[in-house]
């Protein structure tokens, strides 16, 4: 299944606040990656997502294309984290009680001491 593309034109009108003059900036820095097509640059959900929220923390925290970059840079990371954890803990799950009370008494060791 094909996600859905926005155009230029569709994203603007998407992403309330959004500028073509800001969207550009925004591309050349790297905080959103469009598709090049032949139509010219096509946007999917998750860019949208990703400019909305760049919206938000420019005009709450007036942080320029740099800051802006590096805190998406973070957000992609703790989501990447997030699914990894979510796939250990269902792994974990799979295993037999044993081993789940062995893994439970190791992590909470572990805690203790990095703490």
């Amino acid at each position: 299944m094909t996600q859905p593309h926005y155009t230029l034109t569709e994203t603007l009108e998407a992403v309330g606040d959004l500028t073509p003059d800001q969207l550009e900036r925004y591309i050349r820095a790297g905080v959103v990656v469009p598709v090049q097509s032949e139509q010219g640059p096509l946007f999917r959900e998750i860019d949208l997502a990703r400019l909305n929220l760049v919206v938000d923390l420019a005009e709450g925290y007036h942080l320029d294309e740099e800051a802006l970059a590096l805190v998406l840079s973070l957000v992609d990371q703790l989501h990447g984290l997030r699914g990894d954890m979510r796939a250990i803990l269902d792994a974990v799950a799979r295993e037999p009680v044993e081993t789940r009370v062995r893994l439970k008494a190791a992590i909470r060791e572990v805690r203790v001491v990095t703490r």
